[in-house]
């Protein structure tokens, strides 16, 4: 493990610098072509996000042809519900088509995809070593999180991710291959990439008592960003499932390029633009916008600000639901800056606290929505003090990101990424106990070879049901084989050696039926163990729709579950 893991590190640092040189280099080619308004805005920003969409789903449709959103949820559905198995082609297909969609102006993140690559490196090194699925989960851990220190140079922050959004637990059997291709790949992206933080910053003014509301007021203002996100990914999902794939081309190409041309800074990741923030470099960051001349007056600023922020939100989603490959990590990390600089000049401009730095702002929003989108608290404030090379701005990340991550998680259980396996019942979690229950396979748990008895049979047709079978209850059926009830063998064992009673007795005289004893082949595994909880329920009758399906005996259910624990430790 100490090896593959190695190998895993030095493949994902690699993808991670490609990846960003591809974007870098796309980027600059497409740009270095412009078509100015007297306005100082670029018309071609109009087109660039159609022609990216376009490209990714002609790519996608016809060359790769597979599902490739969702980068993130499809690791956890892979971890779930796969044993860690990913496809080959996802090792390079998610990097290609997520560069082409962020340097055409996609307005999302290249993250997502490079947990999706890492990932499935790890998978299918895991498959030429022959790795036994306990191990391939492992390693694919590995690889998200190598993936994450190569793409921002935080081997911290690429653990953490891990353990809070891929719920993989942290024990030594996992830790040490994590920490070793974390490691790796931060090396290798320091090697091609050099040693300078993702955002270069220093903390000019430090953490004063007296401005902890401040932060708090942050922390609140993140939850509800955060929670409108929710609501409009939502929104767009639901507003784009109705559209074919031509229609989505063009709706959500036309929808970006405008908001592109209006807001510049909503063009591809942003990371620029939060430079620009951190920087208090306003003028830069309207330069090529329709609002260059307004870069001073800070009352017109702040409804730019807030204007970008909502906007963002439904940028990204129209970017994924129209096609587009990306994920909410930069999003929500530039979503997150733009609200610390809002909430900083809001406060200073109302002057009800000593002058607030802006910039400290900006990096504690970051981590503050982070948390709140991607529920994952600590690689959020570690992620921040990584990518920014210091943790001076540790108790004020700690204070907004609490609160953002206590108040949406007090709304919505789950995170964006858990949200759609949650739905489907495909969510693992860290409560092995849950998980265990919910991931049993019913199928595989009932029992079938029961001798059905009709309900006007006699005691004769019981003989030879007894004959027969080797249970000692039968089930009782009319003639669409709709369940009545359950015969037991104790209730007429006496009888059975008395002939003359075997066309008086009916089974139907003798025939047994509780709700406690019965659920529907449909009802969750968590219901059907609950009904395991009476003392003398050892066997419990499934239906399917009405239907005698089989039994579930307690003994089998637990067996599954001390399997899937014995399958899922670390130790």
């Amino acid at each position: 493990m100490a090896l593959v893991s190695f190998l895993t590190g030095i493949c994902c640092g690699l993808a991670a610098v490609l990846l960003k040189n591809l974007v870098s280099y796309t980027y600059n080619l497409i740009t270095s072509f412009s078509w100015v308004s007297k306005m100082g805005a670029n018309w071609l920003f109009l087109l660039y996000p159609m022609v990216g969409i376009a490209l990714t789903v002609v790519l996608v449709k016809f060359l790769i042809k597979d599902d490739l959103s969702h980068g993130v949820s499809k690791v956890m559905y892979a971890i779930s519900r796969k044993g860690g198995k990913i496809k080959l082609h996802n090792t390079w297909s998610s990097m290609v088509t997520s560069s082409i969609t962020v340097a055409f102006g996609g307005s999302v993140g290249l993250e997502a995809p490079i947990v999706y690559t890492g990932s499935a490196i790890a998978s299918n090194i895991s498959r030429f070593f022959r790795l036994d699925k306990h191990l391939t989960v492992i390693l694919v851990g590995c690889g998200a999180a190598g993936a994450i220190a190569g793409a921002f140079k935080a081997p911290i922050a690429g653990i953490l991710f891990v353990f809070e959004v891929l719920m993989l637990d942290l024990s030594m059997v996992s830790v040490l291959p994590m920490l070793i291709s974390s490691i790796t790949a931060a090396l290798i992206s320091f090697l091609f990439l050099g040693s300078d933080a993702q955002f270069s910053y220093n903390v000019d003014t430090c953490f004063a008592l007296n401005t902890t509301p401040a932060y708090i007021i942050l922390g609140v203002f993140s939850a509800i960003i955060s929670l409108y996100y929710f609501n409009i990914s939502s929104f767009v999902g639901k507003m784009f499932a109705k559209f074919n794939d031509v229609w989505k081309i063009i709706i959500g190409g036309l929808l970006l390029g405008i908001m592109v041309y209006v807001f510049p800074p909503l063009f591809g990741e942003g990371y620029q633009a939060l430079t620009h923030l951190l920087d208090n470099d306003t003028s830069a960051l309207l330069s090529n916008s329709l609002f260059y001349g307004f870069k001073n007056n800070i009352y017109l600023l702040l409804i730019i600000t807030i204007s970008i922020i909502i906007i963002k939100a439904f940028a990204t989603n129209v970017t994924c639901a129209s096609g587009g490959v990306g994920g909410v990590f930069a999003p929500s990390l530039f979503i997150g800056g733009f609200s610390g600089f809002f909430v900083a000049n809001l406060l200073n401009t109302m002057g009800i606290f000593p002058p607030l730095q802006a910039s400290n702002f900006v990096l504690v929003g970051m981590s503050s929505v982070m948390a709140g989108i991607m529920y994952a608290p600590l690689t959020s404030i570690f992620l921040i003090a990584d990518i920014t090379g210091g943790y001076d701005l540790l108790a004020p990340l700690m204070i907004s990101t609490t609160i953002s991550y206590l108040v949406v998680r007090s709304v919505n259980k789950y995170s964006i990424y858990a949200k759609p396996l949650a739905q489907k019942g495909d969510l693992m979690t860290h409560n092995k106990d849950k998980s265990a229950i919910h991931f049993m396979d019913k199928t595989k748990l009932l029992e079938t070879n029961f001798y059905k008895l009709d309900v006007n049979a006699k005691l004769r047709d019981v003989v030879r049901a007894v004959e027969c079978s080797n249970r000692n209850f039968f089930p009782v059926v009319d003639k669409n084989d709709v369940f009545k009830g359950v015969l037991v063998l104790d209730d007429v064992r006496g009888m059975l050696f008395h002939p003359e009673f075997y066309d008086k007795i009916e089974v139907k005289n003798f025939m047994r039926y509780s709700e406690y004893f019965i659920v529907d082949i449909n009802d969750s595994m968590e219901n059907i163990v609950k009904k395991f909880k009476g003392v003398d329920r050892y066997t419990i009758i499934v239906l399917d729709d009405g239907k005698f399906a089989g039994c579930m005996s307690r003994a089998n259910v637990f067996q599954a579950y001390q399997q899937f624990i014995h399958n899922n430790s670390d130790e």
